[in-house]
């Protein structure tokens, strides 16, 4: 199912914003206006035990992935290669969604992304974002909610 129809069918309010086409977080919030840190990355992470996660952060963040691992219950999680996470996600890099996937065993939002009630995404394309509610976020991906990211002034020896 595309993103709007899953949106729709769940009942999620939401918004597309159309943009020029971008990968990175930085150049949509550039091309759209839209504050760095209320638009997130949505990161594929993988497990030792070969499942794949997301993790949910906001785009002035690094990813934990000590902690990403520990909120799935894995040992360790790497992330996945940027040009192989659309095999798990369904998406080309820059239009993950924080939402609707297609082989992502669980979710992880940060917890600092509950600050906000409305947060941006990648909108299934690179040319729009899509605007969500974070509790909706949370509700479609029956996501765990932990501290999985770093701010600017912490990422000294981050991951990512």
């Amino acid at each position: 199912m595309n993103l709007e129809g899953y949106l729709k069918t769940h009942g999620a309010p939401h918004e597309f914003v159309a943009k020029r086409a971008t990968v990175h977080t930085a150049d949509a919030a550039d091309a759209t206006g839209i504050p760095l840190e209320r638009i997130t990355k949505s990161l594929v992470v993988l497990g030792e035990t070969g499942a794949a996660y997301v993790a949910v952060i906001p785009g002035t963040h690094r990813t934990r992935l000590k902690e990403v691992a520990r909120a799935v219950g894995e040992k360790k999680v790497r992330l996945c290669p940027f040009e192989e996470a659309h095999k798990f996600s369904g998406y080309p890099p820059g239009a993950t969604p924080p939402v609707n996937y297609h082989k992502i065993k669980a979710v992880v939002v940060d917890e600092v992304l509950r600050q906000w009630e409305w947060i941006y995404g990648g909108g299934g394309t690179n040319e729009r974002l899509v605007k969500l509610r974070t509790e909706d976020v949370v509700r479609l991906n029956g996501a765990a909610v932990a501290a999985i990211s770093e701010a600017p002034a912490a990422r000294e020896g981050a991951d990512r």
